[in-house]
């Protein structure tokens, strides 16, 4: 490692000198406390006696080979400071950690894997003009072996196929993993990180970790990491006071924490942008993940997300660095920001002086659409252009649509619960919603057991209600989305998001009757999507196409094969030669395809 790019923040792979590596004989520890009085070594090879450090380089890294030392062992650092104390601290740059509650690095040797997807990597793209939808996952909570164990979890391994089967036959091409950086508390979902380049030891190991992205590769299913880059755990056996000092975070409390109660990363010094990048690095490179989603980057554009406060210079300058250095080494990785901000030039390239993000959550569009829905249909008119708005400023940026675990927690209720009105009458409601976020430009993002329309509120201790699918409404509701995600695969007029010229409002002025028509061009055919948003009938709506077109219906959200009101293969349109026509039921969309 290059020690004057570690200072200046300009190294990607510091995990190759730091941490425990292990070789023929034994494992080499190093780690960097510039402030330490002194640093041992404990574990389990040690039999938790202190084995003393050398300081090495500068003298403030430090270093000890142990011959006894092996995979799967425990171990932590034994850091002295200034005034005579010490703590036992975890290895920032461990590749393993124990089980919670145990808080003990493991050595773990992640070069031991052999991947096999290299026509996968060799294939892959950031898909700017390809189909990218996301099914979101929290792992420990998907399946299970029991909610009643507490450790009812199935490995890496274990979930693998069934996972990847799952994603492939319902229509998603990317999945999404929330955090797996190790985290303490199960209920931080894995945003309040200790081990930034551990894997969390909940669902197995680095080996396994990588057996699951092998597979999804050979299946052609990428698969995007949550990371998190601007804050880490307050607990003091992890980064906190590393070495006596702040080392990771701010001086001063008063930037120092957040609104979640955890320490703010000190993004002016060079040791932890290192630190940061590096582990993103680290998560495409050893894991071959193919994106990272990075968390909450609103709190590093201002200070603790305020804006008022203003902009944090030195947080945006690493964001920045950050970006470009990690496409330089990786240009078909996806760099997704969760930003609710508007900052602009958000997913401009650095170059072009924005951050260097491949996309950004579009956050305004998912507030404005839910609340659309939430709303009473009698005041969907006034609130009509809440549907309408979003393409005022979508080619500002490039955007994935979110449907994520942030909307169905802490009260907020699932999507299909916050359609507005009855038990029966969400369903349609949510298939109309969802052939809509389909429809409109963006990559898209789906939380699970969204797509059967779960009703109960997302908990990390329990898996999915798989058991709803006995009922009609759950299981038909499920088939929907499978064709509605193959249509989003299949017809390329879906994919060129960012094109001006492959969106056109066909009737964005219908606000009496709340009934929508949006067009989709391409040169293999254009996509239609008709939606009637209100709660009455709409009989005899007339839409001007031109002429020349021959017009095929994809989907019906009302049709009785998804539980709708609509005989299937009734008489659904019908097309003069240049006007198409059409009666629409309530809370219902359908979907044309277009073609000379």
């Amino acid at each position: 490692m290059d020690i004057m790019k570690f200072y200046r923040g300009d190294e990607f792979e510091a995990y190759n000198y730091l941490g425990a590596h292990t070789g023929k004989n034994g494992t080499v520890f190093r780690t960097y406390a510039p402030n330490a009085e002194g640093v041992s070594l404990i574990g389990d090879f040690s039999d938790w006696k202190e084995f003393p450090m050398k300081p090495v380089n500068d003298g403030r890294f430090y270093e000890l080979a142990v011959a006894e030392a092996v995979e799967g062992m425990r171990y932590k650092y034994r850091i002295y400071d200034k005034k005579g104390g010490f703590i036992d601290h975890c290895d920032p740059y461990g590749f393993g950690m124990e089980v919670r509650p145990g808080t003990c690095s493991v050595i773990r040797d992640i070069g031991s894997y052999s991947f096999s997807d290299g026509e996968w990597l060799k294939k892959r793209t950031d898909c700017r003009d390809k189909p990218m939808n996301i099914y979101e996952v929290h792992l420990g909570s998907w399946k299970r072996r029991s909610d009643e164990d507490s450790e009812g979890w199935y490995s890496y391994s274990e979930i693998a196929d069934e996972l990847i089967d799952y994603v492939c036959e319902y229509g998603y091409n990317y999945i999404e993993l929330m955090p797996l950086s190790e985290h303490p508390c199960d209920e931080s979902w894995g945003y309040q990180c200790t081990g930034f380049f551990a894997p969390t030891s909940r669902y197995g190991t680095p080996a396994e970790l990588m057996e699951l992205v092998d597979k999804c590769h050979k299946r052609w299913i990428g698969v995007i990491v949550d990371f998190v880059p601007v804050h880490f755990a307050v607990d003091h056996y992890a980064l906190t006071e590393y070495d006596g000092t702040k080392l990771y975070e701010y001086p001063s409390d008063d930037i120092g924490y957040n609104e979640w109660g955890s320490r703010n990363f000190n993004h002016s010094k060079g040791e932890v942008r290192t630190f940061i990048q590096s582990a993103a690095d680290y998560w495409l490179s050893v894991y071959h993940f193919d994106g990272l989603r990075m968390d909450a980057i609103r709190n590093m554009i201002y200070w603790n997300g305020d804006e008022s406060r203003g902009e944090n210079s030195n947080a945006l300058e690493f964001i920045r660095t950050m970006n470009s250095g990690l496409k330089f080494r990786h240009p078909s990785a996806i760099i997704a920001a969760e930003d609710s901000s508007a900052y602009p030039r958000v997913t401009a390239s650095v170059m072009e002086g924005g951050l260097g993000f491949d996309y950004k959550w579009d956050l305004g569009w998912m507030h404005d659409t839910l609340d659309y829905f939430r709303t009473a249909p009698m005041y969907r008119s006034r609130d009509y252009h809440k549907l309408t708005f979003s393409m005022l400023y979508f080619y500002n940026e490039r955007f994935i649509l979110p449907l994520s675990h942030d909307e169905v927690v802490h009260g907020k209720a699932t999507v299909a619960q916050k359609m507005n009105g009855r038990y029966e009458d969400k369903f349609p409601q949510a298939r109309a919603l969802y052939m809509y976020m389909t429809a409109h430009p963006g990559k898209k993002l789906n939380f699970m057991g969204s797509e059967f329309a779960q009703l109960r509120e997302w908990d990390e201790k329990r898996q999915q209600d798989w058991d709803m699918l006995k009922y009609p409404l759950h299981d038909s509701f499920r088939e929907y989305i499978k064709i509605l995600n193959h249509i989003y695969l299949k017809y390329d007029a879906l994919h060129y998001d960012n094109d001006p010229t492959n969106f056109v409002w066909e009737d964005c002025n219908c606000t009496d009757r709340c009934i929508y028509a949006m067009r989709r061009k391409s040169e293999n055919g254009d996509i239609l999507a008709v939606f009637n948003f209100s709660d009455w009938y709409q009989f005899g709506y007339s839409l001007r196409l031109g002429a020349g077109c021959s017009v095929k219906l994809l989907l019906d959200s009302d049709d009785q094969l998804y539980s709708g009101t609509t005989p299937d293969g009734g008489t659904k349109y019908t097309y003069s030669g240049e006007t198409i026509d059409m009666d629409i039921p309530p809370f219902s969309g359908r979907m044309f395809l277009l073609t000379k």
